[in-house]
This record gives structure tokens, C-alpha cells and sequence, in this order.
């Protein structure tokens, strides 16, 4: 097939192409800049288109004579113009999906988020459930939601619709989760939240990027078209033992110091509030979203993701620990 991949600039987008490109699909890319997988590999060709998501004519060049979407790009941010998250990611998502439909594409890919069906409170076993504007914390989370309602509401006959969430994550190269964790560690700003005991999953880079070719090898089958899936690597551990993994892989100091959840949550609202006012240069210190991911449990069934997908990480967390380090 030929395959338009969105947002394949960002870390996880890049990884997404390459491994598209590497299952022998022919590749294009839409982005704003260059995505840095683009040539010929191994027969399988990738070209970039450079726009925007707010651009509708860029939108419907960029699916011209393709047979797929993978859809990453999106305004990821802990905070911003709310207006700025839905035109991005719910008016470009719904702009993209009429253009795919008009260009006769068959299969597309929604990169989602667990965070489009977390509330704030623990997450233990569950699957996908439901996207939910209006439980989810954070402008990002929210529009999310809606966009991911907006993807499979489209899946139809002729156009199978599949939302992939992968959760949290994490390789080298990673200037986001990875990169923030060590510059805070290494300014000594890196606290637990309460004893750090809250059990997370999460997803090495590899193992998301293949997730993303199962799903587009599999939209069309029956029972797998028109759902939503978590991906991670079926791995839950305590969040002080993630990021003391990842500080020590990364040589900076691991996080000693504690701090109430309570307390990080009352905080975060009003750094939130303060930044909507007066925004900084950087991301927020901390919002009440970060406080609660940092706080509570949220790992997932992957039982249905496996069986549906016919997919297994292959890379598990402590494999991805010693590439970190390098």
C-alpha cells in the first residue's frame, strides 16, 4: 500500500514511518517540517509533503493517491489556547478523515490516548473503554476524546476506522517523557508523588511503532474495524521504578524526595491557572493532569489488544533500559 503517516516529525511519528516503510509499504509523510525518514530503503519509498493540519488544501493534497492513514499528528501539550487543541486536533482530524473518504482511502489508523478515557482516579486491568470529552482531564486529553469519536464514527464500509492508544511512550531519542524526566532529575526537580507505589504501564518506542503496522495490516478484519485499543508493554510497575530506571540509563540523579499527591494536585491547578493568564516559554512545572498520572494506578488489559491485533511487544522494558543507556 501506500501509506500517508501524519505527524511523522515527533518521536514516536518517526518511528511509526520507518516501520511502515520497513513491513514494504511505500510511505508519504505530512508534517510541517522534514520528517528525517524520507528516501528510498529497501524498496519502499518515502516522500514528504510539508502543512499543517490547519491547512485544508495541504490536507487533501497530502492524501492524494493513497491507500491508508496513519494519523499522529496533534497538539500535544500540558497546556496552551484551548483553541488551539481543538482546531489542531478536532477540526484537522474531521478535516482529514472528508478528505480520506473523498480520496478513496480504505483504511485509517487514529493515534489516540489512554488519557481520552482517564478521569483522575486509578486505572487497574481495564481495556479501552470509552473516549469521554467531558471526563477527560486536560485541554489535550479533551479533544482527544472528542477527536477519537469523531475517527470511529466514520468507519464504514470501504473505510475501517481503528483507534491504537499506546501509553506513555519512551525510547532514545525521546526529548518529551524522557527528555523532561532527566532535565528535572538532573536540576534535582523531580519528585514522587506520595511513595511513588502507583503501578503504571508503559510502551517502548519499537513495540508502539509495531502496534501501529498491526493495526493498519488488520483494520479491515471483522471485529477489528470500528474499536479502540491500548497498547503498552504489559509490563505495570511502580512509577519510582520507572523513573529510577530511566534516571540511571540516562547517568542523572533518581528522584529522593516526596511530595503529598494532594498537595502536587492543589498546585498544579493553580500553575494552570497562572499559566492560561501569564503562559512561560517552556511547559507548566506541574498541572493537575501530571499530578494525577503521577499519582495514580493506570495499567491495562492488553489480552484483547494481542488477540485482535495479533501483536506482542518485543521489546520489553529493561531490553529498553539498556538502549537507553546506550
Amino acid at each position: 500500500m501506500t501509506v500517508l503517516v501524519t505527524g511523522a516529525s515527533g518521536f514516536l511519528g518517526r518511528a511509526v514511518a520507518a516501520a511502515v516503510r520497513d513491513a514494504g509499504h511505500d510511505v508519504r509523510t505530512f508534517q510541517r517540517r522534514p520528517s528525517g525518514v524520507a528516501g528510498v530503503d529497501g524498496g519502499a519509498a518515502v516522500s514528504d509533503v510539508l502543512g499543517t493540519m490547519t491547512d485544508p488544501a495541504a490536507v487533501v493534497r497530502a492524501v492524494e493517491g493513497v491507500d491508508a492513514v496513519v494519523h499522529l499528528a496533534a497538539k500535544v501539550s500540558l497546556a496552551g489556547d484551548p483553541a488551539d487543541f481543538t482546531r489542531v486536533n478536532v477540526e484537522g482530524t474531521q478535516a482529514l478523515i472528508d478528505a480520506a473518504r473523498a480520496a478513496g482511502v480504505s483504511r485509517f489508523v487514529f493515534v489516540s490516548s489512554p488519557s481520552v478515557a482517564h478521569t483522575g482516579s486509578s486505572i487497574a486491568g481495564a481495556g479501552a473503554s470509552p473516549a469521554s470529552p467531558d471526563g477527560a482531564r486536560g485541554d489535550y486529553a479533551r479533544t482527544k476524546a472528542a477527536a477519537e469519536l469523531l475517527a470511529l464514527a466514520a468507519d464504514a464500509p470501504g473505510f475501517a476506522v481503528v483507534a491504537v492508544r499506546p501509553h506513555l511512550v519512551w525510547g532514545p531519542g525521546d526529548t518529551q517523557l524522557v527528555g523532561r524526566i532527566v532535565d528535572r532529575a538532573r536540576r534535582g526537580r523531580l519528585p514522587l508523588l506520595d511513595s511513588g507505589a502507583a503501578l503504571i504501564d508503559s510502551c517502548y518506542v519499537d513495540n508502539a511503532a509495531s502496534a501501529m503496522v498491526a493495526a493498519l495490516t488488520h483494520a479491515a478484519d471483522e471485529g477489528v474495524h470500528g474499536n479502540a485499543y491500548v497498547v503498552t508493554n504489559g509490563e505495570p510497575r511502580p512509577v519510582a521504578d520507572l523513573l529510577d530506571g530511566i534516571c540511571r540509563a540516562s547517568g542523572v540523579p533518581t528522584p529522593r524526595w516526596h511530595v503529598p499527591a494532594g498537595v502536587a494536585r492543589a498546585a498544579g491547578s493553580v500553575v494552570e491557572a497562572v499559566w492560561r493568564v501569564r503562559p512561560g516559554v517552556d511547559e507548566p512545572p506541574m498541572t493537575r493532569f501530571l499530578a494525577e498520572q503521577l499519582s495514580t494506578s493506570h495499567w491495562f488489559d492488553q489480552r484483547r489488544t494481542r488477540r485482535d491485533l495479533q501483536w506482542e511487544p518485543a521489546v520489553s522494558i529493561d531490553e529498553g533500559l539498556r538502549r537507553l543507556a546506550g
